[in-house]
């Protein structure tokens, strides 16, 4: 099992990764479980797969279980739901001082966190994530956002866990679909700032996608130590620091309000097609060399995702995909920076993009032949 701690000031936390931890939730949680009853909110498949094993832990240490079920799926991120889940805690008497558990992926890990960060202003929860993405990205560093119809995460607070137990076991349920999808951020990590993690996950990525012990745990771990050092050099994103962490979410977020936020496109998946469209814009604009940015397109092609913006069929134009982008939470006045790249390993970010220039870049890109020969969109398995 690894540690990696997220060095806050005053606030550290740990990250658990390893196997059978949610067998063990009530022990390493013991510090946090002050009521006999315990809340715990969870995505519906989830609790279906996992609920058991957190359920038997709890009720061997003594603690009663009160389960508060999400719909899976992104449309749980609303007000709607973030409404019925503080009344819920409200009712089961959640006080400041508590700490409620997480269990599931992103959009989970999400709203629980944004109704714990205003919940009487403020109360402790702990994040239980059993999806890759939520693993490695959603469940460090303390983002909790709902959706709106003006687009993704544009309602939230900074409010971290006191506690991540990634219990790696968890992803024997997941869907291939999903573990590509967060596999998309593992990647993410090498292409923006540590070039031997990337030349080793194109070895091993494979190995990684099938759940090998070794080099899960190994991804896992070093996906999540390279988050904990940049949330703790900038936790609020006002250095610039942690912007580097959107590298493909720009591109990604507006592919995703283009399909809807649908299953159509799972986010991971856009954040994959989102860093080639970075990298290849990267190499049009003479940062880095047309080469890196066919290799980090082959990298993404070979596992499964989606490397070809023309195979998605959008039906629209870059314009309206630059559209999109201006409903970004990282709009800064009239500007929007986007994460770009001068090697494989060096990711920065550029505040000086001209958005016709992107428009036209992706014009090209949607014209770009129509075949992907790896990637396929299509509903989400239920293995």
């Amino acid at each position: 099992m690894a540690v990696i701690p997220v060095e806050l000031a005053g606030r550290s936390y740990q990250v658990h990764v390893g196997r059978g931890l949610l067998d063990d939730a009530a022990r390493l949680t013991s510090t946090f479980l002050r009521r006999k009853q315990v809340p715990v909110v969870a995505d519906a498949n989830a609790w279906a797969a996992h609920g058991e094993r957190l359920a038997r832990s709890l009720a061997d240490a003594g603690h009663e279980l009160a389960l508060y079920e999400v719909p899976p799926g992104e449309g749980s991120k609303s007000w709607q739901e973030l409404e019925h889940l503080c009344d819920w805690l409200l009712a089961q008497g959640v006080d400041r001082g508590d700490h409620v558990l997480a269990l599931g992926g992103g959009v989970v890990g999400d709203l629980t966190g944004f109704a714990c960060a205003v919940l009487k202003r403020g109360c402790g929860f702990v994040q239980l994530p059993t999806t890759l993405l939520a693993q490695v990205d959603s469940s460090v560093g303390g983002k909790t956002a709902i959706n709106t119809a003006a687009g993704k995460n544009l309602i939230g607070a900074f409010h971290q866990p006191s506690l991540v137990l990634a219990d790696l076991t968890a992803l024997d349920t997941l869907p291939t679909r999903e573990m590509r999808a967060g596999y998309a951020e593992v990647l993410k990590y090498g292409v923006l700032g540590d070039a031997e993690f990337f030349d080793w996950l194109e070895t091993n990525g494979e190995a990684v996608l099938v759940r090998e012990p070794e080099p899960l745990e190994h991804a896992v771990a070093i996906s999540i130590a390279a988050k904990a050092r940049i949330v703790a050099e900038d936790e609020r994103e006002t250095s610039g620091r942690r912007a580097l962490l959107n590298l493909g979410h720009t591109f990604g977020h507006a592919l995703e309000a283009e399909t809807g936020f649908s299953d159509r496109l799972l986010h991971g998946e856009g954040v994959a097609l989102g860093m080639v469209l970075a990298a290849h814009y990267s190499a049009r604009l003479g940062l880095i060399a047309q080469g890196d940015a066919e290799r980090v397109e082959r990298a993404i092609a070979a596992v499964g995702l989606p490397s070809r913006l023309s195979a998605l069929g959008l039906g629209c134009d870059g314009s309206r995909l630059v559209g999109h982008m201006l409903h970004d939470k990282k709009m800064d006045g009239n500007m929007l920076p986007f994460v770009l790249l001068r090697n494989i390993g060096e990711a920065f970010l550029a505040r000086d993009v001209d958005l016709a220039d992107v428009a036209a870049f992706l014009d090209g890109q949607l014209a770009a032949g129509s075949y992907d020969p790896v990637y396929r969109p299509v509903v989400p398995d239920r293995q």
